[in-house]
């Protein structure tokens, strides 16, 4: 079992990684993740309240606070507060104690360093007079922030005492060393104007640190107060998602509207929705229509038509029109509810690259402490006390591991919730990591690449002794006659092809007749008495046992059958009058998305369950680097394994047979209208079914993991910078930070990593695709039509995969949902493999070659990432060591790399090279 725990007190990486360890140390508790930026905890556990008991007070003893959260509130629908209240309270409890330390910070200030800048000072506080008066009026000033802020010395030294210092820790050892070494010259001030020794009073004037402990405590809590407002900002996604979810709804009784609260909406009720409107709650539209704004669901800005039997789902907005719906989900069972959920869930859970990072921060602490120490011992033996101390306190409140933790949480939770609003669920911060360096992407055709269902490609009607294909949806009174009879039959039968074609006639305005003696002949098609004629519809082994010539219609039929399509005849009377070919279209966005994927470096796989004909139709289509066909649906599991062995995986597919090789890759991608046990197995889920959506999470978690690795880059090098610079290594050419400068350059770095990970908030995803090179080769024949892929696209060929039996496009099973009939085991002259169900594989050969473009000796990489010369030097590094490229030049200015080629180079293997230096790149040219 799960249960979510708030967790108080943590204030840093090292908190979080304490609290894990002390979680996971008690009996019972499986798996303890800890999330710093929400203060929470999942706990999995083995149901024992006993356990959760043990866990409250295991986090109790390590020195902080851990509560179950309520049951109620993870029962109840997510509203606007349970998201940013927490942060928002906080934010508004630090500046509270800023306004406070800032009143008595700044003028003790000025009395402390006024004589440094000759400010005038009070008559009473001036000269040797004044001396021990302005002594113990700084301590006075002291005493109200580090009341207000005792916080930081409570929690620090609890968890000192636990040996598990934080943050506080070092903040509190800091301050409070300030402190005592200035009450200290305090009393050397007053034994000194006790002996008349006023030069030697006005020495120990000179070492009172209470300001440098007042401006740690003032700077760090300026940092906290700046940190609190941006991790309200951090959930701005899902803020915005809840926000459109209304507060009423309009109930319908008796037919009678009233307005009621969304809490009070149950199951079954029936609600008005008008236009402007939000939809209050999902549901089935019972009357009416409407133009149903999804963008918030799905990120599709068009809006829907919506009329009596559709679907709605909450939160989305009437645009226009009216309707009335009855409620089929509510409260946290809305689809909304399971969005913010499933976001909420991906924030609490940690990729690899942060546990890392929480190891780290474990050690890093008491690391410090022990540096301080040495810093301290050294200069004390140098013989400058003042400067040991002031070293040491320097080196404690300069080393923060606060941007360290909050490096890797801050970048996820607004990458995961910008990924919502585009309509791309990721499901947890490990599939976000693994996805942004997947090489490899097997997609599944039916549904996906696909729509899924059979369509009407086309129609064509006997006409004077001819065939004459139906161009329009304005048909001639004798090819009416025709379509009616053949829909006069067919809409009588359930076979998807019959649907199709019912369709295809009711959209131009047809109308059935009656039937009489109507038959079903299994397999082959149906047949009856259709306004006196005796009319037949099926393939054509049924119309030649019904004695039609088939002649008269063999070439067209075996041409569409060369295309992928099923033709459906129809004859009346013993004659051939209709050929209807029936395919699964491919969707409008697939082939572009491809071409995004070929351009990010990564290799497309279809695996279908189709015969190699139809895969290569489709293959030539959308531009597949391989196509799999004849994979029976548990062989999908195999072949992926087998990807997942060259290179990471990511698999996209939306039925029940993808389920296991969605499990098996190292990225599931679900199409959202898939079923509902796909989408359970997959780690990220595609709302929109739109294959554009893959790419795009891509891009996503490539966008990020360098927003991540940017923030853990900055968190590491300014603590190796600062460091030796605070502890005194460059003193002797005049180079050193006071414990008030070190103070601001710790709370800097930390509003630094979260203000960099909110630049994520304006991440949009790239709709553009390179030219580039399609490593789909083999299109041969099918090349004849080869405009399908665009003249940009360059066919390579003789592709093998090590470590298997494929080559060249080998094809992989499918489900067998738009299996075309009558075309297995046709030869084909695109070489697709297919699979002969034993495990091997069989190569259909071309039947011609494909015309190749001349390789380009020249290419232009748009490279994103790039700050500075450095980053220059590292492109071109990283491109010049490509065997065949001769020549590299890096813009800066121009965000690009031209690359001059000796030889063919695949563009995978720049845009990799240029990746795999940390920056990304697509071609462009």
């Amino acid at each position: 079992m799960k249960k979510t725990f708030d967790v108080t007190g943590m204030t840093c990486a090292a908190c979080s990684a304490r609290v894990t360890k002390a979680t996971q140390a008690v009996p019972g508790v499986d798996e303890a993740v800890v999330n710093l930026l929400k203060n929470s905890m999942e706990v999995t556990y083995d149901g024992n309240d006993a356990t959760l008991a043990a866990v409250s007070a295991a986090v109790e003893k390590a020195g902080y606070g851990a509560t179950v959260r309520g049951q109620a509130s993870s029962e109840a629908a997510p509203s606007r507060g349970s998201a940013s209240d927490a942060a928002q309270k906080e934010a508004r409890h630090v500046r509270m104690r800023l306004i406070v330390s800032i009143l008595f910070t700044v003028p003790l200030f000025y009395l402390s360093m006024g004589h440094m800048f000759s400010w005038p000072i009070p008559a009473a506080l001036a000269g040797h007079e004044g001396m021990m008066s302005l002594a113990l009026t700084e301590l006075l000033l002291t005493i109200p922030v580090v009341f207000v802020n005792f916080k930081f010395f409570r929690v620090g030294f609890k968890t000192l005492i636990h040996r598990a210092p934080n943050m506080d820790s070092l903040i509190a050892l800091g301050s409070t060393a300030s402190i005592i070494y200035g009450i200290a010259a305090m009393y050397r001030m007053s034994a000194a104007l006790g002996v008349g020794d006023v030069q030697a009073a006005h020495t120990a004037g000179m070492d009172l640190y209470f300001e440098s402990a007042v401006m740690i405590l003032t700077l760090i809590t300026l940092g906290k107060f700046f940190e609190a407002r941006a991790k309200g900002r951090t959930t701005d996604a899902i803020n915005g998602l809840l926000d459109l979810a209304p507060a009423t709804a309009l109930r319908v009784r008796d037919g009678q509207e009233e307005e009621i609260l969304i809490e009070q909406v149950v199951v079954g009720d029936i609600l008005a929705v008008r236009a402007g409107a939000a939809v209050p709650c999902d549901g089935v539209v019972v009357e009416g229509t409407a133009a149903v704004d999804e963008s918030v669901i799905t990120g599709e800005s068009l809006p829907v038509e919506k009329e009596a039997g559709d679907t709605v789902t909450g939160a989305t907005v009437n645009r226009s029109g009216w309707f009335t719906m009855r409620a089929t989900a509510v409260g946290a069972d809305t689809a909304l509810a399971h969005i913010v959920k499933l976001v909420d869930e991906a924030t609490s859970t940690k990729a690899p690259i942060e546990r890392k990072a929480d190891q780290i921060a474990g050690i890093f602490v008491p690391a410090v402490i022990g540096v301080a120490i040495v810093v301290f011992a050294i200069w004390l033996v140098i013989g400058d006390f003042s400067a040991a101390v002031s070293h040491a306190i320097s080196v404690l409140v300069i080393s923060c591991p606060c941007a360290l933790g909050l490096a890797t949480p801050t970048a996820i939770m607004v990458g995961t919730g910008r990924g919502a609003q585009q309509g791309v669920l990721i499901k947890s911060a490990e599939a976000l990591e693994n996805a942004h360096d997947t090489r490899i992407v097997v997609l599944d055709k039916t549904g996906t690449i696909t729509e899924g269902a059979p369509r009407v490609t086309d129609a064509l009607v006997y006409e004077h002794d001819g065939w004459t294909a139906v161009e329009t949806n304005q048909l001639t009174a004798d090819q009416t006659r025709v379509v009616q009879a053949a829909l006069s039959l067919e809409e009588r039968s359930e076979h998807p092809l019959a649907r199709a074609f019912v369709d295809y006639a009711t959209e131009r305005g047809v109308e059935a007749q009656p039937v009489e003696d109507f038959t079903t002949v299994a397999g082959r098609g149906v047949k009856g008495i259709v306004d006196g004629s005796f009319c037949v519809a099926g393939n054509e082994r049924l119309l030649r046992e019904t004695g039609v010539t088939v002649d008269a219609f063999a070439t067209e039929t075996k041409r569409l059958a060369e295309e992928g399509k099923t033709p459906l005849i129809v004859a009346r009377d013993g004659k051939a009058e209709l050929i209807v070919a029936c395919a699964d279209v491919v969707k409008p966005t697939s082939k572009h998305a491809i071409e995004r994927l070929r351009a990010m470096g990564v290799k497309t796989v279809m695996l279908t369950g189709d015969d190699a004909r139809t895969a290569a139709v489709i293959q030539r289509e959308v531009g597949t680097d391989e196509a799999i066909a004849s994979v029976l649906p548990e062989g999908k599991e195999e072949r992926v394994r087998a990807f997942c062995a060259e290179g990471k995986t990511a698999m996209v597919g939306d039925g029940i047979n993808d389920a296991p090789a969605l499990a098996r890759a190292d990225v599931g991608i679900a199409i959202g209208a898939g079923t509902d046990v796909a989408i359970d197995a997959a780690d990220i889920v595609l709302m929109r079914s739109d294959l554009e959506d893959v790419a795009t999470s891509l891009e996503l978690s490539r966008a990020t993991m360098r927003n991540i690795k940017q923030n853990l880059f900055w968190a590491l090098i300014y603590n190796a910078i600062c460091i030796p610079i605070a502890a005194g290594a460059l003193s002797a050419w005049g180079i050193a930070l006071n414990p008030m400068i070190a103070a601001a350059c710790m709370s800097f770095s930390s509003i630094c990593v979260v203000t960099n990970a909110l630049r994520l908030r304006g991440w949009k995803p790239s709709l553009e695709a390179a030219s580039v090179s399609v490593d789909a080769g083999q299109l041969s024949a099918g090349q004849r039509n080869s405009d399908q892929l665009g003249d940009d696209i360059k066919v390579n060929s003789n592709i093998k995969l090590e470590g298997d039996n494929r080559s060249k496009n080998n094809s992989q099973p499918d489900d067998d949902k738009s299996k075309s009939t009558g075309q297995s085991g046709d030869s084909t002259s695109d070489s697709v493999s297919q699979s002969n169900g034993e495990g091997q594989t069989t190569q259909n050969n071309p039947e011609n070659e494909v015309d190749r473009k001349e390789p380009t000796m020249k290419k232009t990489l748009a490279v994103d990432g790039m700050m500075c010369e450095h980053c220059v030097a590292h492109v071109t590094k990283a491109l010049e060591g490509i065997e065949g490229v001769s020549s590299v030049k890096v813009s800066l200015a121009d965000k690009n790399a031209v690359v001059d080629l000796a030889q063919e180079v695949p563009d995978a293997a720049l845009v990799d090279a240029v990746v795999d230096a940390g920056y990304e790149a697509s071609v462009v040219a």
